[in-house]
């Protein structure tokens, strides 16, 4: 072969390879940003900034991979959000799953302004959705309620709203709570009261979530 055309196709893989190592360096940066980007509440790799709530008869709470695993415990097993957190007029973004179990795998308490409350994903039997409590109203019975299969294993998007007049929710791209809060009163069950100001539970469920974020809304 002549020694030109072998140094020319020497220099193109060499190039070809610096470049595609460069990609993947991007790629992998590209990941890095997104799981730290401004509002997330997780790293992808710790509990930083979470406490594992104390309920009691809770279940081992750890990561893996890129999740917070809530394992199944005799009761709520969950985490709290131990650093600033706004209480009104936020946005808050997650991915959960249900792996084990048949209850809500998403119990999210957050603040109204002073009155907490609880979206629940996935409870009683498996199928309810709706906020906890409503004029002291479960999920279970009031007009929030909703009932929604969900499939083991699968990720499902879940988006909360909170401003001064209402709490909204969606669960992938269905609305799913649409709640005018006016003078009806907000609160929580007893069983959750530990996860305020702001955490997310599981109850006799493992469950998995990730890419936690919240934003204010302006």
């Amino acid at each position: 072969m002549n020694i030109n055309i072998l140094t020319v196709l020497l220099f193109t893989f060499h190039f070809i390879g610096c470049a595609d190592g460069r990609q993947n360096k991007k790629s992998e940066e590209a990941d890095i940003i997104e799981v730290n980007a401004p509002g997330s509440l997780f790293n992808g790799k710790t509990l930083d900034g979470w406490e594992i709530t104390n309920f009691g008869p809770q279940g081992p709470v750890y990561v893996s991979g890129d999740a917070i695993i809530l394992a199944m415990g005799d009761g709520c097993t969950g985490i709290t959000w131990k650093k600033d957190f706004p209480d009104i007029n936020y946005e808050v973004t997650l991915e959960a799953k249900r792996e084990e179990g048949n209850d809500f795998f998403c119990g999210m308490t957050f603040p109204v302004g002073k009155d907490p409350c609880t979206l629940i994903i996935g409870g009683w039997g498996g199928t309810t959705v709706g906020l906890s409590c409503i004029n002291g109203l479960d999920a279970s019975e009031n007009e929030t309620t909703t009932l929604r299969k969900f499939e083991k294993d699968r990720w499902y998007a879940i988006r909360l709203q909170v401003t001064e007049n209402e709490i909204k929710a969606w669960i992938d791209e269905d609305l799913v709570v649409d709640f005018t809060i006016a003078d009806n009163r907000l609160s929580i069950r007893p069983e959750v009261e530990l996860s305020k100001p702001f955490g997310i539970a599981s109850w006799m469920t493992r469950a998995a979530i990730r890419n936690i974020r919240v934003k204010k809304i302006e």
